[in-house]
Formats: C-alpha cells, structure tokens, sequence
C-alpha cells in the first residue's frame, strides 16, 4: 500500500505526503529547511531506497519495472544540496544493493535480471560518489564537509561541523563501490574520516563526541552516546570489518565496545540474573564520562542489534525490552525519551525501522515466538496509528496520534523490509545458504569473497600495508562476556526475559 500510493501519487517526486496524496521534493524556497533538503535530492528517492525490498519480497515483475524507471528516469545532475551521509545510505547504498542483486549468478529471490542490463546502476552510483567527492577536499583533518551541492559542490556557506555518525558512517557504500569498480578513491577517503574521527577520541574514557569540527578537529558536540549523531559510526566499525575482513576495523569496533560499556552502560552488570535496575544506556561527557541529561533516542534501539552481531545476545535481549516497553505505552517510539520523568521529551515517530530492525536480529538469533509477538504488536500499531488515505504517515505525537504529512523512504527500505523478513521464515534470505549482510539503511549485500580482496596494496599513504585479511568462514564472533552460549535451549519456550525483571521495565517506563 505504502509503494502503490508513491507510485500512484508522488513519484517521480522523492517522497510521498500521505494525508494529500502528493509527492514532495526539495524545499526550493527555504535552503536552510534541512529536515527536509538534506534528504531530497529530486532523484525519485523513495523508488531507488525501495529497490531491493521489492527483490527481497521476490516480487521481481516490479522490481525490474523500478530498475528499469531509475535507469530511465533519474539523473544526480542536479542543484541539490544534499548531506553526504543521507544520500550515501539511501541512494548509493540502494543502487549498489540492486547491482549485486541483478547480477548475482545464483538469483536466489527469483529471476532478478534485467535484459540487456549492461551495469547501469553501477555507473549511477559512480556518477554519484563522484559528485560527493568534494565534500572529502579541503578539509584539514579528512573529516568531510556535512552537505555537498550535486553540481557544485560544497556551498561556498557550508557548515565546518559535522556529526560523528554522518563523517564516519560512509565506508561500507564506498568500500563496496571501490571493491566493485578497482578504484581505491571511494574507500580511501571514507577510511581516512573514520581514522581521523578515531583519533580525535578522548585519551581519558576512549570515548567520541557527536559533533566535531573539520577544519580544526575540536569537539563542538562532547555528548557521547548511542543515538542520534554517534549511532552507525560503530555500527559500521563492525560492518565494515564483516563484510571487507580488515583486522583494523574489528580492533576499533573491540575497542570502543569495551569504552561503551565501562562509561555508557548502567544498570546492574547482567541482563537476566542479580539485583539492581535493569541495564540502560545513557548520553555521558565524552571527556569525564559523567552523564549528560536523562532521555534516550529511538535511534539507540539498533543497539541491540548490533549485540547480537557480536554475540552479546543476553544484554541485546534486555536493553530490546526496554525499548518495547516504551513501545507498548505509545504504539510507536518516540523520538526522544526521557526515562526519569517517564515522558517523551520529543514526541513525533517518524516509521523508523530501529525497534523493528533489533526484533528481526534477536528473533533469528534466539528463535524465540516472543518476538514475532513484538513484531505483531509493531505492526497492529502501524496500521492502527499511521496508515493515511494514501500510504502512511509520521506520528506528530505519540500521545495524541496526531500525524505529519510524511512518509520516509527508509519505512520503505527498512521497517517493512525487517518486518516481512521477521515474519517470512523461508525467505531465500534466510534459506539460501548465501550470507547477507544490512546496511544502516536496511539494504541487502551479500558477505562474498570478491569484496574481501582489494586490488590495491596502500589504504592509507604513508602507511605500512599491516591489514591482515580474515577469510569469511573464519569470521567467529568477538564474545566480550561469553554471553553466547547462556541462552539454554528451555529459554527459547519461555519469555527471553525472567518475568520479574519485564515487570521491573514495566514499571520503570510507566507501563504499570
């Protein structure tokens, strides 16, 4: 419904207003709107972010009818002013997806080739990374500037603050593309940010701030958290090394895991034993590791998906529940919450994926029925609370369920794609003996040899070639509290988490 009403009403617009049934495009009148011009570039965003949640859903008639639209229609040729993080996830990470997909000899979700394809979404997202380039020049410490104007570059007016995760969350996109094309560029500059963010970290706590400035590289932001501005920076320490094998990236993401959990983490030391409040993560100074306010953002819930990755599948399970609580009360998460006055501090719920995304991991980590209720209860609310006459809409409030006139690309991209793959338990995704691997913004790649071998020797100049490469079937999983193997096999039919210890997350969101 969400895809038939853009196709019907928006596109080749970026996104769709579901209560007007109208596409919507950059805000030409009002440059300095970034909520909306950082992510509408006028190239048929929602269509390109969909792509390969229409193969994953083995619908390949539409999928082939999209690549053949974007290939047809769109151009990034344009005088947008974008940030360089949104159209890199959304866009370049999308068309990279829809690549490997259609060109993948083994098809495993249905005929996905195109006649005469001849690497066309390939080439586009060259031309892309391209015209993101610039925003990687002039900057004195490697850290790219936030937004870049597809024709021009960087604005003469452009910011030199840029936020953690938008500077160092760019190197699966590009190290993919360098991998694909031969040509080192991409990775290079993206790997440079994330060691130049990596060395700016504190020397006390070992911790990152969330906003830096590039020119200078001093802390402008010091809160250190999981959220908004610091979120996919570590989740893609880890994607990175998953998917490219490099030894540097896991011994960064080892070590800032350890820092996260010795000055972010409180709440008693395991999930689902002892006494003491349940385990919670807060927003602390970078430097001195006290914390900072008292509220929570809906972007943290991807942490535990992020645990269960590293096989801290116990600490998933609890900080998962505390995010579910908070759902239960509102139908929706909103987007900042306060947990010491059990309120919402920013209460819109714009679709994101974030809670759906942690359900799917721990359901195909655990097997346990718990969380398809979860994702049953994600989506009554979502069809209760959102769905408008064309599509579905951000909640304004998730108390009064007032809704904006807003559907994101990524509820395409993401919270329906986890939610079906939740619920599709013989999707080729999980059947066909192929690992994937998502991107922050939900897109499928494939965990294959080809992207483990670059074909060039230096990442960095200067620099000895030291990177051990790790073949993909000796990838184990990094445990750091032996968590791995607590989940026993009576736990899978019983609540994942003791019931006195729900009650207590019950409780302490207002639940009861």
């Amino acid at each position: 419904f969400g895809y038939d009403s853009y196709m019907q009403h928006a596109f080749p617009r970026d996104e769709l207003d579901p209560l007007h049934c109208r596409g919507r495009g950059p805000d030409l009148q009002n440059p300095s709107n970034l909520n909306i011009n950082d992510v509408l570039g006028n190239y048929s965003l929602t269509l390109i972010d969909a792509l390969d949640t229409l193969a994953v859903m083995g619908n390949s008639s539409e999928f082939q009818k999209a690549v053949k639209l974007v290939i047809d229609t769109v151009s990034f040729d344009k005088d947008s002013t974008v940030q360089v993080f949104e159209a890199t996830i959304r866009v370049l990470g999308s068309l990279l997806s829809a690549h490997i997909i259609i060109t993948d000899s083994k098809q495993p979700f249905g005929d996905m080739t195109i006649k005469d394809y001849d690497n066309e979404l390939l080439h586009m997202a060259h031309d892309l990374a391209v015209r993101l380039l610039p925003a990687f020049e002039n900057t004195k410490t490697g850290i790219p500037y936030p937004r870049v104007n597809l024709k021009k570059g960087v604005p003469p007016d452009s910011n030199n603050e840029t936020c953690t995760a938008g500077a160092g969350s760019l190197l699966v996109e590009f190290g993919i593309l360098s991998r694909l094309l031969g040509d080192s560029t991409f990775e290079w500059v993206a790997r440079r940010a994330v060691k130049a963010l990596w060395s700016l970290r504190s020397n006390n706590t070992g911790l990152l701030g969330n906003v830096v400035n590039i020119q200078t590289g001093h802390w402008v932001g010091k809160q250190s958290g999981l959220g908004a501005g610091s979120d996919s920076f570590y989740e893609y320490l880890l994607k990175s090394y998953i998917l490219f094998g490099e030894k540097e990236d896991l011994e960064m993401f080892t070590d800032a895991y350890r820092n996260i959990q010795n000055h972010l983490r409180r709440g008693r030391e395991a999930c689902n034993e002892g006494e003491g409040d349940p385990p919670l993560y807060v927003n602390v100074n970078m430097f001195t590791g006290q914390m900072m306010n008292t509220w929570i953002d809906s972007l943290q819930a991807f942490f535990p998906g992020l645990q269960v990755l590293i096989g801290d599948v116990e600490d998933a399970i609890c900080l998962h529940a505390f995010y579910y609580a908070i759902w239960k009360r509102y139908g929706a998460l909103p987007e900042r919450y306060n947990w010491q006055l059990q309120a919402p501090d920013v209460p819109f719920y714009p679709l994101r994926p974030e809670l759906v995304e942690s359900t799917y991991l721990l359901y195909q980590a655990t097997k346990n029925p718990f969380y398809l209720h979860v994702g049953m209860d994600i989506l009554q609310s979502l069809e209760k609370y959102t769905k408008a006459k064309c599509g579905y809409a951000t909640l304004h409030h998730v108390v009064e369920k007032t809704k904006e006139d807003r559907m994101e690309s990524f509820f395409l991209s993401e919270t329906c794609k986890y939610l079906y793959l939740l619920f599709d338990e013989e999707n080729p995704l999980h059947k066909s003996g192929n690992k994937y691997m998502f991107t922050t913004e939900g897109h499928v790649v494939s965990v294959d040899e080809r992207f483990r071998n670059s074909l060039w020797q230096d990442i960095l100049p200067g620099e000895e070639d030291s990177t051990e490469k790790i073949k993909p079937n000796e990838l184990k999983a990094v445990n750091f509290s032996s968590n791995c193997n607590r989940v026993p096999d009576e736990r899978r039919y019983l609540l994942p988490l003791k019931s006195n210890y729900m009650r207590q997350i019950d409780r302490m969101v207002g639940l009861i």
